[in-house]
């Protein structure tokens, strides 16, 4: 197998993330076992950062 791009198509055969319980979303990692847009399962309070607020 050579390393350029035909093996980049070999990696989406699973599944990354699901949808998420408590948010609806399909953010739930399932390797990390946690939500990346609201923090489910890692966090009891709602993820969110200065950063991303809207101005």
């Amino acid at each position: 197998m050579s390393k350029g791009t035909p093996s980049m198509g070999k990696r989406s055969k699973g599944k990354s993330h699901i949808i998420c319980r408590r948010c609806g979303r399909h953010s739930f990692s399932i390797s990390r076992g946690r939500c990346s847009h609201c923090g489910y399962s890692a966090s009891s309070k709602l993820r969110n950062y200065g950063w991303a607020k809207g101005r």
